[in-house]
């Protein structure tokens, strides 16, 4: 790369509401670093057809994932914003990448394995999906990937694709990492499942106070103990334990005070953003014009590495 910096990348679903564990295991490790890197930020819309299919709500739900983007503080000077379907080398790369896999591979997908068994229809979209997600970060040679640790089985998918081409075809694509923060492995739901829109159980990231109040109350609490579980780990992420500390312990076993206390913490932790959100979603030719540039950079960044795919698998003559 001509600046020298190792390029970044990371994408979300516009297949809903964002929420708060979207925002600490993938936005907040990108926007607190991507300055430091030549960083890449993608509304995965293909991948939400895997489950949502409904076009008005899927259009609403992708500009309202950049303008999420822009909310929670990532700065337009400092990163390439796109959308998956705007730029057709994915699709084109993951069908490459899913003629070099097994189908037995594919089944030990823990995302597909585990959205099965939740009621979601078995569809080969949903099958398909680590490959389309390798080609994401391949096609734009990805040096790191911020994930939760949950989806740490996405990177070496994505590893496995590139050494299955790099054999069959010669050294082509790189070695993804992926950047992970231990505290925040799985943010739990108000179910105190993983954090998921599929399961129902979010927080949401740019919520009203009254949405906020509405979700943690919510909160499974265990009744046999005297801090509830789920509430003091998505409380953890909003302050050290030594913060807390105090006021679990002048709480202790007063569940409602306790998720009161958590309502006014994350109010005041998403307001900030929710204004900024709010700033943009009034100017929209800014973000439509912020969209285009990215649109037109990521564009010109995969035609440049299918150019070079193409020529190595012989579809040029």
């Amino acid at each position: 790369m001509s600046n020298g910096k190792k390029r970044l990348l990371t994408g979300l679903q516009p297949s809903g509401q964002l929420h708060i564990g979207n925002y600490f295991g993938a936005l907040k490790p990108f926007i607190d670093r991507h300055s430091e890197f030549e960083s890449m930020l993608m509304v995965a819309d293909y991948h939400a057809l895997t489950s949502l299919k409904n076009p008005a709500e899927l259009k609403k739900n992708t500009l309202d994932v950049v303008l999420d983007y822009l909310g929670a503080g990532l700065d337009p000077k400092e990163a390439v914003i796109f959308r998956q379907s705007e730029v057709s080398q994915h699709t084109e790369l993951a069908w490459i990448f899913e003629c070099l896999v097994t189908v037995p591979f594919l089944q030990q997908a823990h995302s597909y394995k585990d959205k099965v068994a939740k009621g979601m229809e078995a569809n080969a979209g949903l099958f398909n999906y680590p490959m389309l997600m390798a080609a994401d970060i391949l096609l734009y040679d990805t040096d790191l990937v911020p994930v939760g640790k949950d989806q740490a089985q996405h990177i070496e998918y994505a590893r496995e694709a590139a050494s299955k081409f790099n054999n069959a075809f010669g050294e082509t694509f790189k070695d993804p990492k992926g950047i992970f923060l231990e505290e925040v492995a799985t943010v739990p739901g108000t179910d105190g499942q993983k954090m998921s829109k599929s399961y129902g159980n979010t927080i949401p990231l740019f919520g009203t106070k009254d949405e906020i109040s509405k979700a943690v109350m919510r909160i499974v609490t265990d009744s046999s103990g005297e801090r509830p579980a789920n509430v003091y780990s998505i409380h953890r992420l909003l302050k050290s334990e030594a913060e807390l500390a105090p006021l679990y312990e002048e709480k202790k076993g007063k569940y409602k005070d306790l998720k009161e206390a958590l309502i006014e913490d994350l109010e005041s932790f998403i307001a900030p953003m929710r204004e900024r959100r709010e700033r943009y979603a009034s100017d929209r030719p800014a973000v439509d014009a912020i969209l285009k540039e990215g649109n037109e950079k990521a564009r010109s960044q995969a035609e440049a590495k299918m150019k070079v795919v193409r020529e190595k698998i012989g579809l040029t003559i």
